[in-house]
Protein backbone atom coordinates (compact mmCIF):
# COMPACT_ATOMS: atom_id res chain seq x y z
CA UNK A 1 0.00 0.00 0.00
CA UNK A 2 2.79 2.42 0.89
CA UNK A 3 4.59 1.82 -2.41
CA UNK A 4 1.37 2.38 -4.38
CA UNK A 5 0.84 5.72 -2.61
CA UNK A 6 4.44 6.69 -3.37
CA UNK A 7 4.10 5.82 -7.05
CA UNK A 8 0.82 7.70 -7.31
CA UNK A 9 2.54 10.80 -5.92
CA UNK A 10 5.27 10.41 -8.56
CA UNK A 11 2.64 10.10 -11.26
CA UNK A 12 0.90 13.26 -10.12
CA UNK A 13 4.11 15.24 -10.31
CA UNK A 14 5.06 13.66 -13.61
CA UNK A 15 1.86 15.11 -15.09
CA UNK A 16 2.88 18.65 -14.19
CA UNK A 17 5.10 19.54 -17.16
CA UNK A 18 2.30 19.53 -19.76
CA UNK A 19 0.26 21.84 -17.54
CA UNK A 20 2.96 24.44 -16.93
CA UNK A 21 5.14 24.62 -20.02
CA UNK A 22 3.03 27.35 -21.59
CA UNK A 23 4.39 30.05 -19.26
CA UNK A 24 8.12 29.53 -19.88
CA UNK A 25 10.79 30.16 -17.26
CA UNK A 26 14.24 31.50 -18.04
CA UNK A 27 17.32 31.85 -15.89
CA UNK A 28 20.03 29.75 -14.32
CA UNK A 29 19.71 27.48 -11.31
CA UNK A 30 22.88 26.19 -9.71
CA UNK A 31 22.61 23.05 -7.57
CA UNK A 32 25.48 22.16 -5.23
CA UNK A 33 25.29 18.43 -4.55
CA UNK A 34 24.11 15.59 -6.75
CA UNK A 35 22.62 13.13 -4.27
CA UNK A 36 18.93 12.32 -3.93
CA UNK A 37 18.01 15.94 -3.10
CA UNK A 38 20.12 17.69 -5.72
CA UNK A 39 19.51 15.20 -8.53
CA UNK A 40 15.74 15.18 -7.97
CA UNK A 41 15.54 18.97 -7.91
CA UNK A 42 17.54 19.19 -11.14
CA UNK A 43 15.42 16.61 -12.96
CA UNK A 44 12.13 18.19 -11.95
CA UNK A 45 13.27 21.73 -12.76
CA UNK A 46 14.10 20.55 -16.27
CA UNK A 47 10.71 18.86 -16.55
CA UNK A 48 8.55 21.69 -15.27
CA UNK A 49 10.64 24.60 -16.60
CA UNK A 50 12.52 23.37 -19.67
CA UNK A 51 13.78 26.86 -20.56
CA UNK A 52 15.85 26.96 -17.38
CA UNK A 53 19.56 26.30 -17.45
CA UNK A 54 20.18 23.84 -14.62
CA UNK A 55 23.70 22.99 -13.47
CA UNK A 56 24.59 20.36 -10.86
CA UNK A 57 28.04 20.65 -9.28
CA UNK A 58 29.34 17.57 -7.46
CA UNK A 59 32.93 16.41 -6.88
CA UNK A 60 32.15 12.74 -7.48
CA UNK A 61 31.59 11.15 -10.87
CA UNK A 62 29.35 8.46 -9.37
CA UNK A 63 27.00 8.32 -6.40
CA UNK A 64 26.72 5.43 -3.94
CA UNK A 65 23.30 5.28 -2.30
CA UNK A 66 23.04 5.05 1.48
CA UNK A 67 19.64 3.35 1.10
CA UNK A 68 20.29 -0.39 0.81
CA UNK A 69 23.88 0.00 2.04
CA UNK A 70 23.08 -2.01 5.18
CA UNK A 71 22.22 -4.89 2.86
CA UNK A 72 25.91 -5.04 1.89
CA UNK A 73 26.79 -6.09 5.43
CA UNK A 74 24.68 -9.24 5.14
CA UNK A 75 25.94 -10.01 1.64
CA UNK A 76 22.59 -9.20 0.03
CA UNK A 77 24.04 -6.42 -2.15
CA UNK A 78 27.47 -5.14 -3.14
CA UNK A 79 28.71 -1.57 -3.14
CA UNK A 80 28.84 -1.82 -6.94
CA UNK A 81 25.10 -2.61 -6.97
CA UNK A 82 24.44 0.71 -5.25
CA UNK A 83 26.74 2.82 -7.42
CA UNK A 84 24.89 5.14 -9.79
CA UNK A 85 26.15 7.15 -12.73
CA UNK A 86 24.65 10.52 -13.64
CA UNK A 87 24.37 9.82 -17.38
CA UNK A 88 20.57 9.89 -17.42
CA UNK A 89 20.58 13.16 -15.48
CA UNK A 90 22.88 14.70 -18.07
CA UNK A 91 20.70 13.21 -20.80
CA UNK A 92 17.71 15.12 -19.46
CA UNK A 93 19.44 18.41 -20.20
CA UNK A 94 21.08 18.99 -16.82
CA UNK A 95 24.65 20.29 -17.02
CA UNK A 96 26.93 18.20 -14.78
CA UNK A 97 30.13 19.79 -13.47
CA UNK A 98 32.51 17.50 -11.61
CA UNK A 99 33.88 19.95 -9.07
CA UNK A 100 32.88 21.32 -5.68
CA UNK A 101 31.26 24.61 -4.73
CA UNK A 102 33.45 26.15 -2.03
CA UNK A 103 31.97 29.63 -1.71
CA UNK A 104 28.62 31.30 -2.35
CA UNK A 105 28.35 35.07 -2.77
CA UNK A 106 24.70 35.83 -2.10
CA UNK A 107 25.02 39.51 -3.05
CA UNK A 108 26.54 38.85 -6.47
CA UNK A 109 24.61 35.59 -6.85
CA UNK A 110 27.76 33.76 -7.77
CA UNK A 111 29.34 30.48 -6.68
CA UNK A 112 33.08 29.78 -6.73
CA UNK A 113 34.29 26.26 -7.49
CA UNK A 114 37.31 24.48 -6.05
CA UNK A 115 38.86 24.45 -9.52
CA UNK A 116 38.74 28.26 -9.61
CA UNK A 117 35.77 28.77 -11.92
CA UNK A 118 32.91 31.08 -10.93
CA UNK A 119 29.29 30.35 -11.88
CA UNK A 120 26.50 32.92 -11.81
CA UNK A 121 22.99 31.92 -10.76
CA UNK A 122 19.51 33.37 -10.42
CA UNK A 123 18.60 30.79 -7.78
CA UNK A 124 20.90 28.33 -6.04
CA UNK A 125 20.11 25.06 -4.29
CA UNK A 126 22.48 23.69 -1.67
CA UNK A 127 22.10 19.95 -1.07
CA UNK A 128 25.36 18.97 0.66
CA UNK A 129 24.07 16.09 2.76
CA UNK A 130 25.82 15.56 6.08
CA UNK A 131 29.38 15.66 7.32
CA UNK A 132 30.70 13.65 10.24
CA UNK A 133 31.74 15.50 13.38
CA UNK A 134 35.18 14.11 14.09
CA UNK A 135 35.95 14.01 17.79
CA UNK A 136 32.36 13.18 18.71
CA UNK A 137 32.94 10.77 20.43
CA UNK A 138 36.37 11.73 21.71
CA UNK A 139 39.16 9.87 19.95
CA UNK A 140 37.17 9.25 16.79
CA UNK A 141 38.88 10.79 13.78
CA UNK A 142 39.53 9.79 10.18
CA UNK A 143 42.35 7.47 11.22
CA UNK A 144 40.11 5.82 13.82
CA UNK A 145 37.47 5.26 11.13
CA UNK A 146 39.88 2.91 9.36
CA UNK A 147 39.77 0.62 12.40
CA UNK A 148 36.27 1.42 13.66
CA UNK A 149 34.34 2.18 10.45
CA UNK A 150 31.30 4.41 10.57
CA UNK A 151 29.96 3.23 7.18
CA UNK A 152 27.54 6.16 7.34
CA UNK A 153 28.71 7.60 4.03
CA UNK A 154 28.19 4.67 1.70
CA UNK A 155 31.14 3.36 -0.29
CA UNK A 156 34.60 2.26 0.91
CA UNK A 157 33.58 2.42 4.56
CA UNK A 158 30.65 0.09 3.89
CA UNK A 159 32.97 -2.40 2.21
CA UNK A 160 35.45 -2.13 5.10
CA UNK A 161 32.80 -2.92 7.72
CA UNK A 162 31.65 -5.88 5.63
CA UNK A 163 35.21 -7.25 5.44
CA UNK A 164 35.65 -6.88 9.18
CA UNK A 165 32.48 -8.89 9.81
CA UNK A 166 33.68 -11.62 7.46
CA UNK A 167 37.06 -11.92 9.18
CA UNK A 168 35.79 -11.70 12.77
CA UNK A 169 36.18 -14.83 14.89
CA UNK A 170 33.02 -16.55 16.07
CA UNK A 171 32.20 -15.42 19.58
CA UNK A 172 33.19 -11.80 18.98
CA UNK A 173 31.01 -8.83 19.88
CA UNK A 174 29.95 -6.30 17.24
CA UNK A 175 29.41 -2.95 18.95
CA UNK A 176 27.34 -0.26 17.23
CA UNK A 177 27.62 3.23 18.69
CA UNK A 178 24.61 5.46 17.87
CA UNK A 179 24.91 9.26 18.25
CA UNK A 180 22.31 11.52 19.78
CA UNK A 181 19.67 12.67 17.30
CA UNK A 182 19.39 14.29 14.83
CA UNK A 183 21.35 12.23 12.35
CA UNK A 184 20.90 10.82 8.87
CA UNK A 185 18.39 7.94 8.61
CA UNK A 186 17.05 7.53 12.17
CA UNK A 187 16.13 3.81 11.77
CA UNK A 188 19.40 3.03 9.99
CA UNK A 189 21.45 1.82 12.99
CA UNK A 190 18.71 -0.60 14.02
CA UNK A 191 18.25 -2.03 10.53
CA UNK A 192 22.03 -2.41 10.49
CA UNK A 193 22.01 -4.27 13.81
CA UNK A 194 19.29 -6.56 12.45
CA UNK A 195 21.12 -7.48 9.25
CA UNK A 196 24.42 -7.97 11.06
CA UNK A 197 22.59 -10.25 13.49
CA UNK A 198 21.18 -12.20 10.55
CA UNK A 199 24.69 -12.69 9.17
CA UNK A 200 26.00 -13.75 12.60
CA UNK A 201 23.15 -16.19 13.19
CA UNK A 202 23.92 -17.87 9.88
CA UNK A 203 27.72 -17.82 10.09
CA UNK A 204 28.96 -16.98 13.61
CA UNK A 205 26.23 -18.00 16.03
CA UNK A 206 28.33 -17.54 19.18
CA UNK A 207 28.68 -13.83 18.43
CA UNK A 208 26.33 -10.98 19.38
CA UNK A 209 25.47 -7.36 18.59
CA UNK A 210 25.62 -4.66 21.27
CA UNK A 211 23.95 -1.30 20.50
CA UNK A 212 25.22 1.56 22.66
CA UNK A 213 22.72 4.34 22.08
CA UNK A 214 22.89 8.06 22.74
CA UNK A 215 19.08 8.17 22.65
CA UNK A 216 16.26 6.96 24.87
CA UNK A 217 14.07 5.64 22.05
CA UNK A 218 14.26 5.07 18.31
CA UNK A 219 12.18 4.93 15.13
CA UNK A 220 9.91 1.88 14.75
CA UNK A 221 11.23 0.63 18.09
CA UNK A 222 8.33 -1.67 18.96
CA UNK A 223 8.52 -3.30 15.52
CA UNK A 224 12.28 -3.79 15.68
CA UNK A 225 12.12 -5.25 19.18
CA UNK A 226 9.31 -7.59 18.20
CA UNK A 227 11.42 -8.83 15.30
CA UNK A 228 14.53 -9.21 17.44
CA UNK A 229 12.68 -11.35 19.96
CA UNK A 230 11.32 -13.58 17.21
CA UNK A 231 14.36 -13.79 14.92
CA UNK A 232 17.41 -13.07 17.07
CA UNK A 233 16.69 -14.01 20.70
CA UNK A 234 19.69 -13.18 22.86
CA UNK A 235 21.68 -11.97 19.85
CA UNK A 236 20.99 -8.20 20.02
CA UNK A 237 21.35 -6.11 23.18
CA UNK A 238 20.24 -2.48 23.15
CA UNK A 239 21.46 -0.06 25.84
CA UNK A 240 19.73 3.37 25.86
CA UNK A 241 21.30 6.57 27.14
CA UNK A 242 19.48 6.34 30.46
CA UNK A 243 21.23 3.01 31.10
CA UNK A 244 24.71 4.37 30.26
CA UNK A 245 24.47 3.72 26.54
CA UNK A 246 26.06 6.93 25.25
CA UNK A 247 29.63 6.42 24.00
CA UNK A 248 31.81 9.37 25.04
CA UNK A 249 35.27 8.11 24.02
CA UNK A 250 36.82 5.42 21.83
CA UNK A 251 40.28 3.83 21.75
CA UNK A 252 40.98 2.32 18.31
CA UNK A 253 44.26 0.76 19.48
CA UNK A 254 42.45 -1.47 21.97
CA UNK A 255 39.09 -1.56 20.12
CA UNK A 256 37.41 -0.21 23.24
CA UNK A 257 34.38 2.05 23.54
CA UNK A 258 33.89 4.01 26.76
CA UNK A 259 30.63 5.22 28.27
CA UNK A 260 30.41 7.26 31.46
CA UNK A 261 30.58 4.17 33.68
CA UNK A 262 31.89 1.27 31.60
CA UNK A 263 34.20 0.23 28.81
CA UNK A 264 33.21 -2.23 26.10
CA UNK A 265 35.69 -4.31 24.10
CA UNK A 266 34.67 -4.97 20.50
CA UNK A 267 35.78 -7.46 17.90
CA UNK A 268 34.16 -5.12 15.35
CA UNK A 269 33.23 -1.55 16.24
CA UNK A 270 30.81 0.43 14.09
CA UNK A 271 31.09 3.95 15.46
CA UNK A 272 28.50 6.31 13.98
CA UNK A 273 29.63 9.80 14.99
CA UNK A 274 27.55 12.92 15.47
CA UNK A 275 26.68 14.78 12.27
CA UNK A 276 25.88 18.21 10.94
CA UNK A 277 25.16 19.84 7.57
CA UNK A 278 27.75 19.39 4.83
CA UNK A 279 30.78 21.69 4.90
CA UNK A 280 29.54 24.03 2.17
CA UNK A 281 26.49 24.90 4.26
CA UNK A 282 28.72 25.71 7.23
CA UNK A 283 31.22 27.75 5.18
CA UNK A 284 28.47 29.69 3.40
CA UNK A 285 26.82 30.67 6.69
CA UNK A 286 23.64 28.75 5.94
CA UNK A 287 23.67 26.79 9.23
CA UNK A 288 22.79 27.98 12.71
CA UNK A 289 24.40 26.99 16.02
CA UNK A 290 22.82 23.52 15.80
CA UNK A 291 24.93 22.75 12.74
CA UNK A 292 21.84 22.45 10.53
CA UNK A 293 20.24 24.92 8.13
CA UNK A 294 17.05 26.84 8.97
CA UNK A 295 14.79 27.28 5.94
CA UNK A 296 11.44 28.77 5.02
CA UNK A 297 9.33 25.59 4.90
CA UNK A 298 7.14 27.12 2.20
CA UNK A 299 9.99 27.27 -0.36
CA UNK A 300 13.05 25.79 1.42
CA UNK A 301 14.78 29.13 0.91
CA UNK A 302 17.54 29.74 3.44
CA UNK A 303 16.68 31.91 6.43
CA UNK A 304 20.25 33.23 6.24
CA UNK A 305 20.81 33.90 2.51
CA UNK A 306 18.06 35.03 0.09
CA UNK A 307 18.06 33.31 -3.26
CA UNK A 308 19.62 30.14 -1.89
CA UNK A 309 17.52 27.06 -1.05
CA UNK A 310 18.66 24.21 1.20
CA UNK A 311 17.14 20.74 0.83
CA UNK A 312 17.80 17.22 2.03
CA UNK A 313 19.67 16.12 5.14
CA UNK A 314 21.24 19.54 5.74
CA UNK A 315 17.90 21.35 6.14
CA UNK A 316 15.96 21.78 9.37
CA UNK A 317 12.62 20.33 8.30
CA UNK A 318 11.29 18.75 11.49
CA UNK A 319 9.33 16.53 11.89
CA UNK A 320 10.55 15.12 8.57
CA UNK A 321 13.42 12.70 9.13
CA UNK A 322 16.74 13.02 7.34
CA UNK A 323 16.11 10.39 4.69
CA UNK A 324 16.31 9.85 0.93
CA UNK A 325 12.53 9.92 0.70
CA UNK A 326 12.33 13.25 2.54
CA UNK A 327 15.08 14.66 0.33
CA UNK A 328 13.25 13.55 -2.81
CA UNK A 329 10.01 15.13 -1.63
CA UNK A 330 11.62 18.38 -0.52
CA UNK A 331 13.44 18.62 -3.86
CA UNK A 332 10.23 18.43 -5.88
CA UNK A 333 8.53 21.09 -3.79
CA UNK A 334 11.64 23.27 -3.97
CA UNK A 335 11.65 22.93 -7.77
CA UNK A 336 8.03 24.07 -7.94
CA UNK A 337 8.79 27.01 -5.65
CA UNK A 338 11.82 28.08 -7.73
CA UNK A 339 9.81 27.98 -10.92
CA UNK A 340 7.14 30.18 -9.35
CA UNK A 341 9.65 32.65 -7.88
CA UNK A 342 11.49 33.03 -11.17
CA UNK A 343 8.16 33.79 -12.83
CA UNK A 344 7.29 36.37 -10.18
CA UNK A 345 4.49 34.18 -8.86
CA UNK A 346 3.58 33.15 -5.33
CA UNK A 347 4.63 29.53 -4.74
CA UNK A 348 1.88 27.06 -3.93
CA UNK A 349 1.67 25.36 -0.56
CA UNK A 350 3.96 22.33 -0.35
CA UNK A 351 2.79 18.78 0.19
CA UNK A 352 5.58 16.63 1.60
CA UNK A 353 5.99 12.96 2.37
CA UNK A 354 8.40 10.39 3.76
CA UNK A 355 8.41 6.63 3.28
CA UNK A 356 10.93 4.50 5.11
CA UNK A 357 11.40 0.73 4.86
CA UNK A 358 13.73 -1.27 7.06
CA UNK A 359 14.80 -4.81 6.25
CA UNK A 360 15.08 -6.86 9.44
CA UNK A 361 15.92 -10.12 7.66
CA UNK A 362 15.60 -11.40 4.10
CA UNK A 363 11.88 -11.56 3.42
CA UNK A 364 11.00 -9.52 6.54
CA UNK A 365 10.60 -5.72 6.40
CA UNK A 366 8.80 -3.01 8.35
CA UNK A 367 7.87 0.50 7.27
CA UNK A 368 6.58 3.93 8.21
CA UNK A 369 4.91 6.48 5.97
CA UNK A 370 3.90 10.08 6.71
CA UNK A 371 2.41 13.06 4.88
CA UNK A 372 3.25 16.64 5.90
CA UNK A 373 1.66 20.03 5.31
CA UNK A 374 2.29 23.51 6.66
CA UNK A 375 0.48 24.47 9.84
CA UNK A 376 0.98 27.94 11.28
CA UNK A 377 4.07 28.37 9.15
CA UNK A 378 5.71 25.11 10.22
CA UNK A 379 5.93 21.62 8.73
CA UNK A 380 3.49 19.34 10.53
CA UNK A 381 2.42 15.74 10.16
CA UNK A 382 -1.09 15.36 8.75
CA UNK A 383 -3.04 13.42 11.33
CA UNK A 384 -4.21 10.04 10.09
CA UNK A 385 -2.46 10.39 6.74
CA UNK A 386 0.45 8.02 7.26
CA UNK A 387 0.90 4.65 8.78
CA UNK A 388 3.31 2.22 10.33
CA UNK A 389 3.55 -1.53 9.91
CA UNK A 390 1.30 -3.34 12.39
CA UNK A 391 2.67 -5.40 15.24
CA UNK A 392 2.05 -9.14 15.18
CA UNK A 393 1.68 -9.19 11.40
CA UNK A 394 1.81 -12.42 9.44
CA UNK A 395 4.92 -13.75 7.71
CA UNK A 396 3.19 -13.08 4.40
CA UNK A 397 2.66 -9.42 5.34
CA UNK A 398 6.33 -8.95 6.31
CA UNK A 399 7.41 -10.68 3.08
CA UNK A 400 5.24 -8.30 1.01
CA UNK A 401 6.84 -5.35 2.77
CA UNK A 402 10.26 -6.73 1.86
CA UNK A 403 9.15 -6.78 -1.79
CA UNK A 404 7.85 -3.22 -1.46
CA UNK A 405 11.20 -2.22 0.04
CA UNK A 406 12.98 -3.30 -3.13
CA UNK A 407 10.30 -1.66 -5.27
CA UNK A 408 10.60 1.59 -3.33
CA UNK A 409 14.36 1.65 -3.90
CA UNK A 410 14.05 1.04 -7.62
CA UNK A 411 11.33 3.70 -7.88
CA UNK A 412 13.19 6.45 -6.00
CA UNK A 413 16.44 5.80 -7.85
CA UNK A 414 14.63 6.06 -11.18
CA UNK A 415 12.71 9.14 -10.07
CA UNK A 416 15.78 10.94 -8.70
CA UNK A 417 18.48 9.96 -11.17
CA UNK A 418 16.49 8.91 -14.23
CA UNK A 419 17.61 5.27 -14.26
CA UNK A 420 17.79 2.31 -11.89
Amino acid sequence: MHRRRFLRSLGALAALPSAVRAGGTRGRVLIAGGGFAGATCARYLRRIAPDLRVTVVDPEQNYVTCPMSNWVLDGLRSVEDLTLRRDALAGSGVEIVQDAVVEIDGNRRQARLRGGKALDYDRAVVAPGVQLRWGMPEGYDEAAAEKMPHAWLAGPQTALLHRQLLSMDDGGVVVISVPAAPFRCPPGPYERASLIAHYLRQNKPASKVLILDGNEKFSKQALFEEAWRALYPGLIEWVPITEDGAVIRVDPATMTLHTNLEEHAAAVANVIPAQRAGQLAIDAGLADKSGWCPVDPHTFESRHMPGVHVIGDAAIANPMPKSASSANSQAKNCALAIRALLRGEVPGEPSLHNTCYSLVAPGYAISVNDIYRLREGRIATVEGSGGVSPLAASEEFRAREAEYDQGWYESIVADSFGAA
